[in-house]
């Protein structure tokens, strides 16, 4: 069962109004970006030299930048995005740039209007916080990308979501417990968390192992360092020397559980 429409209506109306208010995730892609797109965008190399025609989902990654950054390098491009705010956004970057990009307003948790196998690559930004449950989302995504696909995702680590934003003699304390239910408790002012939104801290075994249960294999695994050991405290380079913020996740869509995710199908399509 995907996300309740709940946290979907709310997160919705919550990006939208981010995006009226141009929060940092609402910025368009800068000029000197699309000099070298790839290279901005996977300075891993996951995706290889070039990815010019391949069938590139952006999900839940509106706001005018990877869309259209990745439109620039020759991919194939759709960007699916529960804001219609956001989505605007990389319309109006696409149409300025003359790039084409195809946008669906949807719940990152239902990919039903895609075929499957629809896509050779999934790029997946920080997002899986405003679900509930990852379980549905990477079975979705997993009916999605074709065997052998790339699903390249992002996620706010589960010690950066428990932990206070406020340093303490001791460093960061985790005032959030690790099993918990239910959505985080507001927050306002923090660079970790979005103001107004629904988050829910996912511990590793759903990240991961969901993941992997879904069908993917993981190919590599990283921590981008946003860490300044001479940083003040309370900032958010401070805090990234005590909990790294996010991680960063390279996994393959194998052919023997796409095969088996055809007799799943139906689990996640509307009857008819």
């Amino acid at each position: 069962m995907s996300s309740s429409r709940n946290v979907i209506e709310h997160n919705r109306k919550a990006w939208d109004e981010l995006a009226r208010r141009k929060q940092r995730f609402t910025q368009a892609a800068k000029d000197e970006e699309f000099a070298n797109p790839l290279a901005i965008l996977d300075g891993s190399g996951w995706l290889g030299k070039n990815i010019a025609g391949k069938r590139l989902l952006c999900l839940a990654a509106g706001g005018g930048r990877q869309g259209p950054l990745y439109a620039a390098t020759g991919a194939i491009v759709t960007v699916v995005d529960v804001s219609a705010a956001q989505l605007e956004l990389d319309r109006e970057v696409a149409t300025a740039r003359r790039l084409e990009l195809k946008t669906v307003q949807t719940s990152m948790d239902d990919l039903s209007m895609f075929q499957q196998g629809e896509f050779d690559i999934v790029i997946h930004p920080v997002s899986t916080c405003y679900v509930d449950n990852v379980g549905p989302l990477y079975e979705h995504v997993a009916r999605v990308t074709r065997p052998g696909g790339i699903y390249v995702s992002q996620h706010k680590q589960p010690t950066s979501m428990q932990a206070s934003v406020a340093a303490s003699p001791n460093g960061y304390e985790l005032t959030e417990p690790y099993y918990r239910s239910g959505p985080l408790p507001p927050v306002r002012g923090s660079l970790h968390r979005e103001e107004g939104t629904l988050e829910y801290v996912h511990r590793w075994e759903q990240l991961i192992g969901l993941m992997c249960r879904a069908g993917f294999a993981l190919e590599d695994l990283t921590e981008p360092v946003h860490a300044e050991p001479l940083a003040q405290p309370g900032t958010f380079a401070h805090r990234s020397n005590f909990v790294a913020p996010y991680v960063r996740v390279k996994a393959r869509r194998s052919a023997e559980s796409a095969q088996e995710s055809e007799q799943t199908t139906k689990m996640w399509l509307p009857d008819g």
